[in-house]
């Protein structure tokens, strides 16, 4: 097509796209040369993020969506059959119709176990093309359902646009990519840019291939550390990502210049201990240097102060049905001796449908997820706990765990922004005056009345404890 048509056609659709929709069967009439239709469509979806347009089902182009996005979002109970099916076709292209058996199954097993013990001991994975089908297997369907979790908190504020420009910072094999996919409705209009150096974005290019008209993808093959942002986006996401980077907190602080007026920072992190955690310390760094602020989940509760507490904190959501893929590999015939002699065939190692991730979102605008502030007058803050051991005091904070009990007395991290130690809430007795607590969800704010204040000393925390005294309100958000 000649430059003069496609510009055409272009000058075409600018004049018509607030008029009525636009009909490549229609505009192809008005433009020299008259190209054909699918040439005119083609064009049309090229050029759609610049014109601000969404191809309708009948084939017609329509104004995008504008302003917050609306969403029906009930959680995720499965990975979708047709992003499986494109893995599968992968795993069959790469090793045969017999992949999860034999030496390939085998070699699949050992460099899942293999990078699995490297993220737990913190070195380095190198990713070539079995990395990344395997990092697939194993964490695709976990990672797809994380990141829809923490976007819908984010939407249920009215802080997620309809129509979003989206940049993946380390997008690896595609997980969050394809979440924001399907949790964003059909007729936004998604810009999408992933940022990812390695093998994984092969993976990453044949997924992002099944998805719909109106997600535009851009994959940049190159690190983040050298990635120069262009323009500004209203999600800037690092998914399981920053724990690999040197220096992970210079790298946000040169994000946050690219990020929109009312965008957000989304930083994702495996629930384990030492990631979790690490999450945290980057977050009051970038908080510091930056001057973000923490939208959600630990949002201080008290103006100026920072916590320093260790805060393992992360959100747990209903696993998910367990792929065909990561059964198939779990039940695959063995080759050779396994790497460890008490485990068996069909014994779940490789199975990983658990939704358990710690997360940060964080803002330039100084916007939190709710705006309550406590009284100074009537509430202790968690940074002077030590003088108010053994009393009973008034407290405000935010529920930070699901129960940690496992099956004793109910147990919550709290936090209030302003922790240099970490706090537990334990019920000691339940009531219909505490049920609040047990009930609230990851992240709401509570107001505790009359809560005994006690050290652990083999915790080394301070328990708050809730117990038949004691009164646990949700404050509303």
């Amino acid at each position: 097509m000649q430059e003069s048509q496609r510009q055409g056609i272009l000058d075409n659709a600018r004049y018509l796209q607030n008029v009525r929709p636009i009909d490549p069967e229609e505009i192809h009439e008005y433009v020299e040369g008259q190209p054909h239709p699918a040439a005119v469509r083609q064009v049309l979806r090229e050029e759609a993020t610049a014109l601000g347009m969404v191809e309708t089902e009948d084939g017609t182009f329509v104004p995008a969506p504008d302003g917050p996005v609306s969403l029906a979002f009930h959680g995720i109970d499965s990975f979708p059959e047709a992003y499986a099916r494109v893995l599968e076709d992968m795993l069959v292209e790469e090793y045969g119709p017999g992949w999860p058996d034999g030496e390939s199954g085998d070699r699949l097993r050992s460099r899942i176990r293999s990078f699995k013990q490297r993220y737990l001991t913190g070195a380095d994975v190198e990713y070539n093309r079995e990395t990344a089908l395997g990092y697939a297997v194993y964490h695709l369907p976990a990672y797809y359902a994380a990141v829809q979790y923490v976007l819908a908190e984010v939407a249920d504020d009215g802080r997620l646009p309809a129509s979003p420009r989206v940049l993946d910072v380390g997008a690896g094999v595609g997980g969050p990519a394809l979440g924001i996919h399907d949790l964003l409705p059909a007729d936004s209009l998604v810009e999408y840019h992933a940022v990812e150096p390695s093998a994984a974005a092969e993976v990453l290019d044949r997924l992002l291939d099944a998805t719909g008209r109106n997600f535009h993808p851009t994959v940049h093959r190159t690190t983040a550390e050298s990635f120069e942002p262009e323009g500004e986006y209203d999600v800037v996401l690092f998914a399981n990502v920053l724990s690999e980077l040197a220096d992970p907190a210079t790298v946000v602080d040169r994000y946050a210049d690219a990020l929109a007026e009312e965008g957000s920072i989304v930083a994702l992190a495996p629930a384990d201990r030492e990631t979790a955690t690490g999450l945290r310390s980057i977050e009051r760094t970038v908080e510091r240097r930056a001057g973000l602020t923490v939208y959600a989940p630990t949002v201080r509760l008290w103006p100026g102060e920072t916590p320093s507490s260790g805060c393992w904190s992360f959100d747990v959501a209903p696993d998910l049905a367990v792929p065909a893929f990561q059964r198939r590999l779990d039940e695959g015939t063995r080759e050779t001796a396994e790497a460890d002699p008490d485990r068996s065939p069909g014994d779940g190692e490789f199975v990983n449908v658990d939704v358990q991730y710690a997360y940060g979102v964080w803002r330039t605008d100084g916007a939190t997820r709710f705006d309550f502030r406590p009284s100074p007058d009537r509430t202790a803050k968690m940074v002077d706990a030590d003088g108010h051991v053994t009393e009973r005091v008034n407290l405000a904070a935010v529920k930070l765990s699901n129960d940690l009990s496992e099956g004793g007395n109910p147990l919550f991290l709290l936090g209030d922004g302003s922790q240099q130690t970490d706090h537990f809430a334990v019920v000691t007795r339940e009531s219909a005056l505490n049920r609040d607590l047990l009930e609230a969800a990851y992240g709401d704010p509570l107001l505790f009345e009359n809560a005994l204040v006690l050290w652990n000393d083999d915790e080394a925390a301070y328990n708050v404890v809730v117990d038949g005294e004691t009164v646990v309100d949700r404050v509303p958000v």
